[in-house]
Order: C-alpha cells, then sequence, then structure tokens
C-alpha cells in the first residue's frame, strides 16, 4: 500500500511540474521582443547571438509550446543584458536548446 501511495504521488508530481514555467522573465527581459524573422531588421544592429537551455524532458517529453516560452524568456533576458530589444530565432529546438540572434532596433535614451 505504501509503494502504491509513493507512485501515485510520484506521477501526480511529473504530471503537475511538465506543464509548469520554471524560468521568469525579468523586467529588462519584458522590453525585448521576439520576432519570427529577420527580413524587418535591416536598419537594426545585430549584437550578436544568445544560446538558452532548458530541460525538455522529465521521465517524458515536456510540452514543446512550454519548452519554446522558456527558452525565449531565457534568451529575452539575455539579449536585455546585452543592450538588445529585439531577439529572432536562428535555430531549431533540439534537446532543449535554441539559438537567438540579438538586434538593437531603438535607440536607448541618452544615444
Amino acid at each position: 500500500m505504501r509503494k502504491l501511495i509513493f507512485l501515485v504521488c510520484g506521477v501526480v508530481f511529473v504530471f503537475s511540474t511538465a506543464s509548469c514555467t520554471w524560468v521568469k522573465m525579468t523586467a529588462q527581459g519584458e522590453g525585448v521582443r521576439l520576432l519570427q524573422s529577420a527580413r524587418s531588421l535591416e536598419s537594426c544592429k545585430r549584437l550578436g547571438n544568445v544560446n538558452s537551455k532548458v530541460v525538455s524532458q522529465i521521465i517524458f517529453d515536456r510540452d514543446a509550446d512550454k519548452v519554446a516560452e522558456e527558452l525565449s524568456y531565457l534568451a529575452r533576458n539575455e539579449a536585455a543584458a546585452m543592450g538588445g530589444d529585439t531577439i529572432v530565432p536562428i535555430s531549431n529546438i533540439v534537446d532543449g536548446r535554441r539559438s537567438y540572434a540579438v538586434y538593437q532596433c531603438f535607440q536607448t535614451p541618452g544615444n
């Protein structure tokens, strides 16, 4: 009986955490926009790349949308730290990893 209770609790824990967002966006990251294409960024300055990684599997694969959301949160946070205001994915999501190009498209106050 005791083993059954532990098994049920473990299953409930795994399923409840599978859809949770573990990564939080910073206030600075909220100011960074995510675009799906670099076509409209001709007037922007490319600052470099960032690489994001999250856990994509806990016994089973996590929800793909949650993984993508968390990867973009991490990239937006990192882009803000670089002085960027726009990111564009430059790779597909593979094993919880994705790369993004970072751009500065808007002038910051004082520049």
